[in-house]
């Protein structure tokens, strides 16, 4: 039996973190923590959260102006070590958002129980 303070696995596309990760998978988020990407005021040092919602997008799948791995927000030291650590791949992520849609990508992840794709 889940304790009551848990929340379920859901595939809710407002749970894709402006960088691509699954929020609606991950441990504090579910542990009610975390409120998530969107609804963290206090991640004021993440530039990537800064520059979608100057940009109104809903992650870095909407942006057109430069690819990926050329943008140093997207690209910084801090994710670099990140990713290594949780062995995530959000660039995959962004990728698979623009192939599957939000709400495709949201299904997919929710159903795999997983914050991101994994780095190969």
């Amino acid at each position: 039996m889940k304790p009551s303070n848990s929340k379920e696995i859901i595939a809710d596309p407002s749970l894709i973190a402006f960088c691509g990760l699954f929020c609606g998978a991950c441990p504090s988020y579910l542990k009610g923590k975390c409120p998530g990407c969107r609804e963290n005021t206090k991640a004021t040092w993440c530039k990537i959260r800064e520059c979608n919602l100057e940009n109104d997008f809903n992650s870095c799948a909407d942006c057109k102006s430069m690819e990926l791995m050329e943008c140093k927000k997207f690209n910084n030291l801090i994710s670099k070590i990140m990713a290594i650590a949780s062995n995530s791949n959000r660039k995959a992520c962004i990728e698979h958002i623009k192939e599957k849609g939000y709400d495709g990508f949201a299904a997919e992840m929710a159903d795999a129980k997983r914050v991101s794709l994994k780095r190969k």
